[in-house]
């Protein structure tokens, strides 16, 4: 019985075709020509693709593109066991791809986990603070120190009761005025997220 692939091929070797010469005409590469002849249909994406070449095939030889177009769904449209190549499927994919895929999979759904509760965290949690200057608690002739730390963004800062800002870089500066005896400094933070933080620290001057 006549199939697609033979009646092109018989048609096309009565004309004294090549393969090549269709390729030219149509502007299909020859190994899809060749594939339409051996009724390989599993090298192609779609069947409409398949469809497509055998209505231009079958044009070029003088054929009826309807008749051919009926054999091929005759014979093989059909069939169950037709199947035509995906573009991408894990049948193509060896297992050491597919268990460096899982293995990438599991990574990255552990990093979304803890980028989530390093945010949780950060969110629930009481601002950062770092003392920076002065490094040193006794002092003899100094009127006034200067204060400096260093906070979370947005954070709202106030020394002794009084409010101070951060610079571009989330530092403060305040300066202290020393008393003889011991000052008592107290730092209050309020985070962007309303928790709250609180820093003490005492400078002592003593006259020489």
């Amino acid at each position: 019985m006549l199939s697609v692939g033979t009646i092109l091929k018989n048609e096309r070797e009565k004309r004294g075709l090549l393969l090549t010469d269709i390729e030219k005409q149509i502007k299909v590469r020859e190994k899809y020509l060749k594939a339409i002849e051996d009724e390989n249909w599993s090298f192609f994406s779609s069947k409409i693709y398949i469809t497509g070449i055998l209505k231009n095939y079958s044009r070029i030889l003088n054929l009826d593109n309807k008749k051919v177009l009926a054999f091929f769904r005759r014979d093989y449209e059909r069939k169950e066991e037709v199947k035509f190549k995906k573009k991408i499927t894990s049948a193509y994919l060896t297992s050491e791809t597919k268990k460096l895929l899982k293995i990438g999979l599991v990574i990255l759904t552990l990093f979304f986990i803890l980028y989530f509760v390093f945010q949780l965290k950060t969110y629930f949690s009481p601002p950062v603070f770092t003392f920076l200057s002065p490094t040193k608690t006794n002092f003899t002739v100094e009127k006034n120190i200067k204060i400096s730390g260093k906070t979370d963004k947005d954070t709202s800062v106030t020394i002794n009761g009084e409010r101070v800002y951060l610079n571009k870089e989330n530092i403060f500066y305040y300066e202290f005025p020393l008393n003889e005896g011991s000052n008592k400094i107290i730092i209050n933070l309020v985070g962007a997220n309303g928790k709250k933080a609180s820093f003490e620290k005492s400078f002592f001057k003593k006259t020489p």
